[in-house]
């Protein structure tokens, strides 16, 4: 059986996945902070940030940000797609999505494209 506290974990990730997903799809274009995930899941933000912090040893951030870069992974992939409107997808201004890009992934999201466009013998 699931802890209570594994339970509200897994709950926010849900939340988060089903906002970003609305986010990228258009249906919203407003990025969630954290009091509105907790209002999500009928708790308070203080309580949600506790819960996880102890659960995981990481705060609520963490895992948000993660999940960010995963769609913002997915997004780069489509060379369609400028790196400015990807941004503006996920609710950044084009420069501070670079900045913020970098700072978890190591690269640019120019640099992360031309990376993944290289066939896998030439990357190792």
């Amino acid at each position: 059986m699931m802890s209570r506290n594994e339970e509200i974990f897994q709950h926010y990730l849900a939340v988060i996945d089903t906002h970003l997903d609305d986010l990228i799809s258009g249906r919203t274009d407003r990025m969630f902070e954290l009091q509105d995930i907790a209002a999500h899941l009928f708790i308070h933000p203080t309580h949600l940030s506790t819960v996880i912090k102890q659960h995981t040893g990481h705060h609520p951030c963490y895992f948000y940000e993660q999940k960010i870069m995963e769609q913002a992974k997915k997004l780069l992939q489509n060379k369609q797609q400028s790196v400015a409107a990807i941004a503006y997808t996920l609710t950044y201004d084009p420069s501070n999505f670079t900045k913020w890009f970098k700072a978890f992934a190591g690269v640019t999201p120019s640099q992360y494209r031309q990376q993944i466009a290289m066939p896998v013998s030439m990357a190792s």
